[in-house]
């Protein structure tokens, strides 16, 4: 029986992916750990790796091809004896394959991860491995898709005490989640303190307003203009994520804005004596050359540390609070923008953030980040300064519960000690959850941020 490859989920937001090249040709060989594909993500260009050996039989999906849902049969490969010629794909609008034969791809560029998958027929749903299905820790490795990965990594479960009952004794979603129900093996400790709401009584759901503006459709906005004056833009999978995310954000997530502004001489005189006592590399360059975001990132950082019960993001039914600092830095790039996270950035020194922020820009401009490098995070900066943006608000990335809006440094008159005198100022400004932050507590962490960034000395111990 043909083993069946499917359009992998590569990013907990990925609902389609365009299959921008296939690497294999009907007829060749294709062993464990080769690579199939190249798959487009809304973010990014991945691999799609193979986990069995055969030969490639049936292309079903030709490259090229755009707006694949996940889970769809992209590519038939017939197993060891069996005949490649005799392996035909099923006609069009017929019935999906059956999920025992399922997933015989990995979920993108990792060799550990596989994609997700659903629980072959026949599977027990205590999580024990159907007949024929072996144990997913035979071998050391274990083999799950990356929905199980998050479950059992969310929950402390441990995998290789999970049975398998996907193909080939592969973990899958409903093996997790038998596991947490039965009390499975936890994990070895988690960093993540989860903190219960108190119960309260449902809310009555809320009807829209009369006389609200319904969504216009594709036709009448464009029958508010001339045929000739415009031209159609079709969106890409990025634009259509981040329109998505961002209107459901604004949309769940009840903003509000705190801004405060920032003294800035301090700042800019550090920053001068470390640039100037960088040393060289071989061909002379500095080994690193910090720019005012680089403070603000480490900022940011330790300010969550300082306000622990701010450190910490919305998960419907309880809070998260976190034991490090992890800070989204907005890198605009065509079309769109990434957010790569610096993980525990209130440990890291400002000039390993800064060689690691110019990793993550040029890598993010040619969308080669992996999917861990931008998901997840507490907080996120975007910064507008180097535009002349004085002030603005920002929407929030969920799963995080706050964002800080960067302005334009500027000489500012201000009194001190009576007097006026001309400082250096900046503009910032919080957005916050509240669901995860009360104001009184928003204050504290944007008031613990300006005392970071008008003493940085203190960010430097």
């Amino acid at each position: 029986m043909p083993i069946n490859v499917l359009m992998p989920a590569l990013s907990p937001t990925m609902e389609k992916g365009n299959l921008a090249k296939w690497l294999k040709k009907e007829g060749d060989a294709v062993k464990s750990g080769d690579v199939l594909a190249e798959i487009e993500t809304d973010k990014a260009t991945m691999e799609v790796e193979a986990i069995d050996e055969g030969v490639l039989a049936r292309i079903v999906v030709p490259e090229g091809t755009a707006d694949v849902p996940v889970n769809e049969l992209i590519a038939l490969i017939a197993a060891d004896g069996e005949d490649p010629k005799s392996v035909t794909a099923p006609s069009a609008g017929g019935a999906k394959p059956a999920p025992a034969a399922e997933n015989a791809t990995s979920g993108g560029g990792h060799k550990e991860d596989a994609r997700v998958d659903e629980a072959p027929a026949g599977a027990k749903p205590n999580g024990a491995a159907a007949p024929h299905a072996a144990p997913a820790a035979s071998g050391g490795r274990v083999f799950a898709s990356p929905l199980a990965r998050r479950i059992a990594k969310q929950e402390g479960i441990d995998l290789s005490a999970v049975a398998g009952s996907g193909p080939h004794g592969r973990v899958i979603e409903r093996d997790v989640r038998a596991a947490v129900a039965g009390g499975g093996a936890k994990a070895a400790s988690s960093k993540v303190t989860e903190v219960p709401l108190p119960a309260a009584a449902p809310a009555p759901a809320a009807k829209p307003a009369a006389g609200a503006p319904a969504g216009l459709t594709t036709d009448q906005v464009k029958g508010f203009f001339g045929k000739d004056t415009y031209e159609e833009v079709p969106l890409d999978g990025m634009r259509k994520t981040i329109a998505k995310r961002l209107t459901e954000a604004m949309q769940v997530a009840p903003h509000f804005y705190l801004t405060v502004d920032c003294e800035l001489d301090a700042l800019m005189k550090l920053r001068e004596t470390l640039n100037a006592s960088a040393g060289k590399t071989k061909d002379g360059k500095p080994l690193f050359k910090l720019s005012v975001n680089d403070f603000v990132i480490k900022a940011m950082g330790l300010a969550l540390m300082r306000i622990p019960a701010a450190n910490a993001v919305w998960a419907e039914d309880r809070i998260l609070r976190f034991n490090n600092a992890e800070v989204g830095v907005a890198v605009a790039i065509d079309g769109g923008l990434f957010t790569p996270v610096i993980r525990k950035a209130d440990q890291k020194t400002l000039s390993t953030i800064s060689n690691e922020m110019k990793d993550f820009a040029a890598r993010a401009r040619a969308k080669k980040l992996k999917p861990e490098e931008y998901q997840g995070g507490v907080t996120s900066v975007s910064n507008l300064g180097m535009f002349g943006i004085k002030h603005f608000t920002a929407v929030i990335n969920p799963p995080q519960s706050t964002i800080l809006a960067v302005g334009a440094g500027e000489k500012r008159v201000v009194v001190k000690d009576g007097a006026p005198a001309v400082v250096q100022m900046m503009t910032c400004t919080l957005s916050c959850d509240h669901r995860v932050l009360d104001g009184a507590l928003g204050a504290e962490l944007i008031s613990a941020f300006k005392e970071l960034i008008e003493s940085p000395m203190g960010m430097l111990v």
